[in-house]
């Protein structure tokens, strides 16, 4: 059984700021891993974020804007990485194509076309075509990406000649796969390694067993094996306890961050350090526990977030919600963070994906088309937006 994180202590010396939100009724359905005890209709309710110190700002620095449409019409977008020409390659989590998206120079709409369908996909509930990673460098020969199978979740690498996508080949496989649960972010770290973020596949003692890739953020080389450094030197597992990561990212100093769904409370922004538990099931949120790392960031309930991509943008942590509908920023100050704050709330529907682009803008890359939202006639889309 879960234990629910004990009461926050008004005199703790640790400091928890309560960020009085109004939740408006949005008529959506529950998010992927939200849980559905949380309420979606009206009422007050609180953000909860450790301060880092007295000093620090409890407003955005900066106003993120929507300046253009990039695309519209994508079918169930879930991954999406950037090439060094400045195009991205989007995934189909239900249909198993992977389009590249071009930007129009006059900002106008991009072209979109199919550059190639993944082997073995069998998509249901959460599952399907998800992640995609690009490997540094300049001409990249292949790509990376995670979808789930008739068996398991895995990652492939998937050759590619600049146009369209060639060889399909295994890396990791065996990841437990389910309904839902399923993890799915890819992302190469500075270290040129691989950091891949699994679910508990609806078996939340997967979290805390070792031997299991469920529940886990995962590092490899490109080939598939535990990179250099791991915790065990035998194993691919960096960090251990999570329920459902969908969002991975690296700040400006190499830190990973990951975004991470609750049950029916608590949805979670955590720093991930090798070898950590960062507690579930044991426990959903803070635990205040020195077995277990507590979360940076805490959002609850889960109706007000439901956390899928991540991306890390002057000075912030930008969080595309689902069943929150809206983008939620967080200043980041070292290792802590000031008071999110939420944009373009129940404007845009169920939020996926977030992701620097090379110019220095964000997309953000809807998701109203998944089957938990009714899709309107442009979804899904990707949107600019710029920091002013």
């Amino acid at each position: 059984m879960r234990r629910r994180r004990p009461p926050i202590r008004p005199a703790a010396p640790a400091a928890v700021l309560a960020a009085l939100l109004v939740l408006p009724a949005c008529g959506l359905l529950d998010g992927n891993g939200g849980g559905a005890g949380g309420a979606d209709g009206g009422g007050v309710v609180a953000t909860r974020t450790p301060v880092a110190s007295p000093a620090t700002p409890t407003s955005a620095a900066v106003a993120p804007e929507i300046d253009g449409v990039v695309a519209t019409g994508l079918p169930a977008p879930w991954g999406l990485a950037f090439l060094p020409d400045g195009s991205a390659l989007v995934t189909g989590r239900d249909d198993a194509v992977v389009r590249r998206v071009v930007p129009d120079p006059d900002g106008g709409e991009a072209t979109v076309t199919e550059v190639g369908r993944v082997d073995g996909v069998a998509p249901e509930g959460e599952g399907g075509l998800l992640g995609i990673a690009v490997p540094p460098g300049d001409s990249p020969d292949h790509v990376l990406a995670y979808y789930t199978g008739p068996d398991d979740n895995r990652v492939v690498r998937l050759g590619w000649d600049g146009a369209a996508l060639g060889e399909q080949t295994p890396v990791l496989t065996g990841i437990p796969k389910a309904g839902f649960h399923d993890g799915g972010r890819l992302v190469f770290g500075p270290d040129g390694f691989v950091y891949v973020a699994t679910g508990d596949a609806g078996v939340p003692e997967n979290a805390q067993d070792p031997a299991s890739l469920a529940g886990k953020i995962l590092r490899i080389t490109p080939e598939g094996e535990p990179a250099p450094g791991n915790p065990d030197p035998g194993s691919p597992v960096w960090s251990l306890g999570h329920r459902n990561v969908q969002g991975l990212a690296f700040d400006d100093e190499g830190r990973l961050w990951a975004s991470e769904f609750g049950a029916k409370d608590v949805d979670e922004l955590n720093l991930i350090t090798a070898g950590s538990n960062y507690g579930w099931p044991v426990y959903e949120g803070r635990g205040d526990d020195p077995a277990y790392v507590d979360p940076v960031v805490e959002w609850s309930p889960t109706a007000l977030a439901s956390p899928s991509g991540l991306a890390i943008l002057d000075g912030s942590a930008w969080v595309a919600s689902l069943r929150g509908a809206r983008l939620w920023q967080v200043p980041l100050v070292g290792d802590r963070a000031a008071e999110p704050v939420a944009w373009f709330t129940g404007e845009l529907g169920r939020l996926r994906t977030v992701e620097p682009a090379p110019d220095g803008s964000l997309w953000l890359v809807t998701s109203n088309t998944d089957g938990r939202a009714e899709p309107g006639p442009d979804d899904d889309r990707i949107l600019r937006l710029t920091l002013s």
